[in-house]
């Protein structure tokens, strides 16, 4: 172990103490302690909070955070990817999106059964994210960007539906950030027992776990079953996960920290990794929840424990990321031959615009039933029906056509603008300008969320500018900073005050605050956009070839890639502004041009930004109309469209 990090270990144990101390000590001195066993008859009101809040909240945080830390470990070993937590997998986010759909809509199952809820969500999510990655033998950087898009599809969920309940809206919303607080020793005693039960069966797993190492066929021929020694691993992973999830909630990133800070340490072996993950995860979970109680006390403000600890997952996983082993650059097709689209395919696409149109403009469903406008009434609604149309469409070939760049930028067709991070730099800003103004304009809130989007470019771009860096990382780079956006707002959000509701509802997404003048502009700004890819589509095309081919065939690489980002960030971050961070149609636009014969670059980018605009003005009718009198969030559309998307991918043949 190295002294200076066993040094820096030692310290945080006794900042650790030192702040749990700290806070019981300003509520209760130290001679005024209950003395075991509790009995509540015989106890003052501070004694009572000090026995049943103050010590199982720091019970629950270590356990909570040992769990976590021995779950990360063991998706990180089972990988052998130092990004996989079951916060960049996607699991947390499952079993968050089945507990809040059992709060709003079976109550009654919560009730002795929540651990298996949430169990059974992140359940549903690793296998979606295990099957999306298992034809690329589970790569790395496959596996993180399946596991990001799934928790977009989760949390967009669990947002629309919080929204549609708004009873439920406070409560669920600190949940989802991972609050501590506790009444009683139930969830320590339960959370205590499941960590015991899986380092045991750690234990009993340590040495397929460590020939696991040694690769696939190193380890079946000293007698390994690979199949069910996966299984088992990812089991345990996700039930430990789920048990904190139901106990809690929503945790980021301690099980990608844990295991990180052990190594760190200098510390290289499987059996000591394992073993030491749960006490730094620990360790780091109390240290986080001090530091909240601490400023709860200093500043009045009160966060969710796990909306904290995810402020650490954007830089840390920046400072992983050269740790991510290299993947090969996609080859060409051997046969040299690029299929075409005939055009009259782009036509027939193109001709769902003016039937979408004139259902958006005519169509309408009133208290009695559904009706097409005519007449006074017609001309009535037009002036607010037009802006959103306009919008909708546009926003949704702004995104079609980003998607299409990243993923040619990239070689990666995971690659989406949600990647990329802008529509989460955007709504920080966005939730920044109502923080710190609850009468803020639309102008000072469209100059606060441009703000946010252009932090997160720069970023992105610097990171696009390095020549040697594989295009992959890039998709990294992008997560590292969506992940510490979401966790500002996570954040922002869980204050608990009338700022959340608006700030869940941008996030949702909506065209209804579209105007003549935003409208017109978004539409002027998506030929820019198109005629910008259209004059680049020589480089378009050679980037997905990999970075010698383009050095070789005279590309400068780095001007490119710094262009086509700057262009998809600027496309991302201005639908973003408008109506909201929309989901997955710059990841399906892309697709479906493609799996139309759509190939070549200039007619692939031509056809998404239509197919994007089919697809936008489909979800904005739908929220409009489906749960009439009320509007849903518009991303809620975009979810529901790609969720039955990424399992038709994980299902089709190549």
């Amino acid at each position: 172990m190295r002294p200076a990090a066993l040094a820096a270990a030692l310290l945080a144990l006794v900042a650790s103490a030192g702040l749990f101390l700290s806070g019981a000590l300003s509520h209760l001195p130290f001679a005024d302690w209950p003395s075991l066993p509790f009995d509540a008859g015989q106890m003052t009101t501070q004694q009572i909070i000090f026995a049943y809040a103050a010590l199982p909240r720091g019970a629950v945080a270590i356990l909570a955070g040992a769990a976590l830390g021995l779950a990360g470990a063991l998706l990180q070993r089972l990988l052998r990817n130092p990004i996989a937590d079951p916060s960049t997998l996607g699991v947390s986010s499952g079993a968050q999106l089945a507990i809040v759909v059992a709060t709003l809509f079976f109550p009654e199952v919560l009730d002795g059964y929540r651990g298996l809820v949430a169990l059974a969500g992140a359940a549903a999510a690793t296998a979606i994210v295990f099957l999306l990655g298992w034809r690329r033998s589970f790569e790395p950087i496959t596996m993180v960007v399946s596991g990001l898009l799934v928790g977009i599809t989760c949390s967009a969920l669990s947002a629309a539906m919080t929204l549609s309940q708004g009873e439920y809206l406070m409560s669920l919303v600190t949940w989802n950030g991972g609050s501590l607080s506790q009444q009683d020793w139930s969830a320590t005693v339960t959370l205590g027992l499941e960590l015991l039960l899986g380092l045991a069966i750690t234990l009993l797993l340590l040495r397929p776990l460590t020939l696991l190492g040694l690769g696939d066929s190193s380890a079946r021929s000293l007698g390994v079953a690979l199949a069910g020694t996966r299984i088992a691993i990812a089991s345990l992973a996700v039930a430990l996960s789920a048990g904190v999830a139901a106990a809690v909630g929503l945790v980021s990133f301690v099980g990608l920290a844990a295991p990180a800070l052990v190594r760190l340490l200098g510390i290289r072996t499987t059996r000591s990794i394992l073993l030491l993950s749960p006490i730094a995860g620990g360790l780091l979970l109390w240290f986080c929840d001090g530091i909240v109680q601490l400023v709860a006390s200093s500043a009045g403000e009160t966060f969710p424990t796990g909306s904290v600890t995810a402020l650490i997952g954007g830089p840390l996983l920046l400072w992983l990321l050269p740790q991510v082993r290299a993947v090969e650059p996609p080859q060409p097709p051997d046969s040299g031959v690029v299929s075409r689209a005939p055009l009259s395919r782009l036509v027939l696409i193109s001709c769902l615009l003016p039937p979408l149109a004139w259902a958006a403009l005519c169509v309408a469903r009133l208290p009695d039933g559904w009706t097409l406008l005519r007449g006074d009434l017609f001309w009535e609604l037009f002036p607010a029906r037009w802006p959103r149309l306009v919008a909708s469409a546009a926003a949704g070939g702004l995104l079609a056509m980003a998607g299409a760049m990243l993923q040619r930028l990239t070689g990666n067709p995971m690659a989406s603008p949600e990647v990329l991070g802008v529509s989460g730099g955007a709504g920080v800003g966005y939730a920044v300008a109502l923080s710190l103004s609850a009468n803020a304009g639309a102008p000072a809130l469209f100059l606060s969320a441009g703000g946010g989007a252009i932090v997160v470019l720069v970023i992105v771009a610097l990171f696009a500018a390095r020549r040697h860096l594989p295009p992959e990382r890039l998709l990294l780079a992008g997560i590292s900073v969506s992940a510490f956006s979401s966790a500002i707002l996570s954040a922002l959000l869980a204050v608990g005050d009338q700022r959340a509701w608006q700030i869940l509802s941008w996030l949702g997404g909506s065209a209804a605050a579209a105007t003549p003048q935003t409208a017109v502009f978004l539409a002027g700004l998506t030929i820019v956009i198109l005629i910008i890819g259209l004059i680049f589509t020589r480089w378009l095309t050679i980037l997905p070839l990999g970075a010698p081919t383009a050095l070789a065939l005279g590309l400068p690489l780095v001007s490119a890639r710094m262009l086509m980002v700057l262009t998809a960030g600027i496309a991302t971050a201005a639908a973003s502004l408008l109506v909201g961070p929309l989901s997955f149609v710059g990841l399906m636009a892309p697709h479906i041009a493609h799996r139309a014969g759509f190939e070549k670059a200039g007619s692939n980018l031509l056809a998404s930004a239509v197919i994007g605009a089919v697809l936008m003005m489909i979800a904005d009718l739908g929220a409009r109309t489906v749960t009439f009198p009320y509007e849903l969030p518009l991303g809620l559309f975009a979810a529901f469209a790609g969720a039955p998307y990424l399992v038709w991918m994980i299902g089709k043949r190549q």
